[in-house]
């Protein structure tokens, strides 16, 4: 096999692998070195299917400087109309003896989390979704300020089956 037709297997692999037909919005946003609990992860979602289910995900990327074991999200959906859900939300983030969990290789893990599961948009229209972590420490009232080795947040909503 040449080497030509090497790259253009390993090429038509690439595409065929990537194609994903359930997706119909999948966006991350930085949140920097930090997350900050005053720091509010905005999504804005078009939608005009408000008769099929999907399923939606917040998306997470952190890293080995995330310390805990959970996550906790202000999750706020305002639809079309200006009405607005919301959810708090608490995700497990590691394993008991610490290891995180999520996919990747490296060190930063990249979890799929479910938010709403088929889910059925009201409206057709603009949806706003807002996040932000509310994290505190076991015993503690006032949250963590600025919650370290979050990398990205994501959102996802997908086709449900």
């Amino acid at each position: 096999m040449t080497l030509r037709n090497s790259l253009f297997l390993v090429f038509l692999l690439i595409i065929v692998t990537s194609c994903d037909k359930k997706r119909l919005f999948d966006e991350y946003k930085k949140v920097g070195k930090v997350w900050h609990k005053d720091s509010i992860v905005t999504f804005s979602v078009e939608q005009k299917d408000t008769v099929a289910k999907h399923n939606l995900y917040i998306n997470i990327r952190n890293n080995k400087n995330y310390e805990f074991n959970n996550l906790f999200l202000i999750v706020e959906m305002e639809q079309p109309n200006k009405k607005t859900i919301v959810d708090t939300l608490e995700y497990l983030m590691a394993e008991p003896d610490g290891t995180l969990m999520g996919k990747g290789l490296t060190d930063t893990k990249e979890n799929k989390l479910y938010y709403k599961e088929n889910f059925v948009f009201p409206k057709s229209g603009n949806y706003q979704i807002y996040i932000q972590q509310a994290l505190r420490k076991s015993g503690k009232i006032e949250g963590i300020e600025a919650l370290e080795g979050v990398t990205d947040v994501g959102l996802r909503i997908e086709k449900a089956e």
